[in-house]
């Protein structure tokens, strides 16, 4: 078993093509620098924007990836849906309605006995109106801390009041909330009173100069035409943003969470 620490790294919303290519071209070096023991990445607008595909998934897990969390845009390619049950590592939020393909949680054996959890929930604010995450947070961790109390959940939700109202709410039954959707960054780190570290969102992998990963004309156009633009990814540079956690893997609590936030050069 490990004596010292669990350690996470958790890349933010990969966007499209200049957020794959980034994580490629750093994750080894990123896990190098951190001795990472387990990484996770949100790749639910890997392609194009808005979805992931069975090519995606296997980049990502031959690059590195442990394991791969989603959000709301998960189902935006139907075609990998029929892939979902193959790859237990890629997540769906486990708070979709019974009878949705795929999983909502993982088990990852870090070594010979520790054993570490990821389980991913999607908040209601703003967003589709699907069972309760906290309710079902409720249920899922009387499950899984059965068999372990090292737990990272990828909170995927909108508004800041849910997202930390639910740290809140899991505070000492869970390692780390990671908050993943409004792809901005926040500086709001911390371990929290009884233990669970947390950040209200990691950010995002993907093109810098952008809104939110979308091209920054078209955005602008959507905010002051208030009709329907086809949706474009931005080019330029590609910045990577991500949080370290440090797991006490005997207590299941989190010892450290620290940002991370790496720019590419355009190259042209």
């Amino acid at each position: 078993m490990l004596t010292d620490k669990i350690t996470v790294l958790f890349i933010a919303d990969i966007v499209g093509e200049p957020g794959i290519n980034i994580v490629l071209e750093q994750i080894a070096g990123l896990k190098a620098k951190y001795s990472v023991d387990f990484c996770i990445a949100n790749g639910e607008n890997a392609s194009r924007g808005k979805g992931i595909t069975k090519t995606i998934v296997n980049q990502l897990i031959d690059a590195g990836v442990n394991a791969i969390t989603s959000g709301n845009h998960i189902w935006e390619k139907p075609q990998f849906a029929k892939h979902m049950e193959k790859f237990t590592m890629v997540l769906r939020p486990a708070n979709y309605p019974e009878g949705n393909i795929g999983y909502g949680y993982s088990m990852h054996s870090i070594d010979n006995e520790t054993i570490l959890a990821v389980l991913n929930l999607q908040g209601r604010t703003y967003l589709p109106s699907i069972d309760c995450p906290f309710r079902t947070a409720d249920r899922l961790l009387k499950e899984i801390r059965k068999k372990t109390k090292n737990i990272i959940i990828d909170m995927h939700a909108e508004a800041t009041a849910e997202k930390l109202a639910f740290a809140y709410h899991v505070d000492g039954k869970v390692s780390a909330v990671i908050g993943t959707h409004t792809h901005v960054q926040t500086a709001d780190e911390k371990i929290m009173q009884k233990g669970t570290a947390y950040i209200t969102d990691v950010g995002m992998t993907g093109p810098a100069d952008s809104v939110i990963g979308l091209n920054k004309k078209i955005a602008i156009n959507r905010f002051i035409y208030q009709i329907p633009i086809r949706y474009q990814i931005a080019g330029g540079k590609a910045r990577l943003d991500g949080v370290i956690v440090k797991i006490n893997p005997s207590s299941g609590k989190g010892h450290s969470i620290d940002r991370i936030s790496y720019e590419k050069p355009d190259n042209g």
